[in-house]
């Protein structure tokens, strides 16, 4: 089901894209605006992993530094039928994690220190195996493609704004398509942004219940994710920023009311309600 909302999700965005393309931009304003932010998307695609890293500070770690750690990842790695990932610590007593790299051959796992101090290994397991969910899903890629749609959109609304602002406008009709183009400019690049948000929370829940499969410990994972949640509310990691707020496994920024809207993940509270529901398929998952 997953999978299908993020595909229904991603069609709307391309048909949305093509329709205010051709609108406002025409077929060739439409594809030098696609262009321009694919190269500028993909672009941090493909050398995002260095980037986001070094921004965190984070260290990278070898069995011998940190064997207990390896060896965890080692394993749900070989569940998850993956390569194993580099692994990186960042010095920071908030619990949180997030994954990166262009492909499963290119992937990183980062893992605050307070996340490896303040879980359980079975917790640790949940939200190791999410992450491992991401990469499987090349979750990175989807967030990219639809990054660029919602900024051509987003590009080709604001063209369009200044072209309304210094050509003028004569009287009747073109008054009213001026103030249809007008709202469309508004509205367009909202309506991306909401579906593009909608996609990243279709790929949390979907990396949740690829968590289930790679751990085999889908309570655990909740346990984890309310931990996290609780620890970031009264101190977000640090560093952290809308740029990079969606990567955690929690959003560390804090959000309520109006902004859940906006927001790149899902509730806490319905992921954990999706992952009792999901535990009913494991009966000996977490011990129970």
């Amino acid at each position: 089901m997953n999978t299908l909302k993020t595909t229904f999700l991603m069609t709307m965005m391309i048909v949305l894209f093509l329709f205010v393309g051709n609108l406002l931009g025409g077929s060739s304003g439409m594809t030098i605006a696609f262009v321009f932010a694919l190269a500028i998307n993909f672009g941090s695609y493909w050398y995002s992993d260095k980037i986001v890293l070094k921004m965190y500070k984070a260290k990278e770690i070898t069995s011998e530094n940190s064997p207990k750690f390896f060896t965890l990842v080692k394993q749900l790695s070989q569940n998850a039928g993956l390569p194993m990932p580099k692994l990186y610590v960042i010095n920071d007593p908030t619990p949180n994690a997030f994954a990166t790299g262009r492909n499963p051959e290119h992937a990183a796992v980062a893992a605050t220190t307070g996340i490896l101090n303040g879980l359980d290994n079975d917790e640790l397991s949940g939200v190791i195996a999410h992450e491992l969910a991401h990469i499987k899903h090349r979750d990175i890629l989807i967030g990219t493609i639809a990054a660029t749609v919602v900024g051509t959109i987003t590009f080709l609304a604001q063209i369009a704004g200044w072209a309304m602002i210094f050509s003028g406008r004569g009287g009747g009709r073109d008054d009213r398509d001026g103030l249809s183009s007008l709202f469309l400019i508004i509205l367009a690049p909202i309506a991306a942004t909401l579906l593009q948000l909608a996609v990243s929370r279709s790929r949390e829940f979907a990396a949740d219940q690829g968590s289930a499969h790679i751990s085999g410990k889908p309570l655990a994972l909740a346990s984890a994710l309310e931990k996290i949640s609780k620890a970031n509310q009264l101190k977000p990691v640090s560093h952290s920023g809308p740029a990079t707020a969606h990567m955690f496994i929690v959003n560390p920024l804090r959000g309520g009311g109006f902004r859940k809207l906006f927001s790149t993940h899902p509730a806490i509270e319905e992921r954990i309600k999706r992952l009792r529901e999901i535990s009913k398929n494991y009966p000996s998952a977490d011990g129970q």
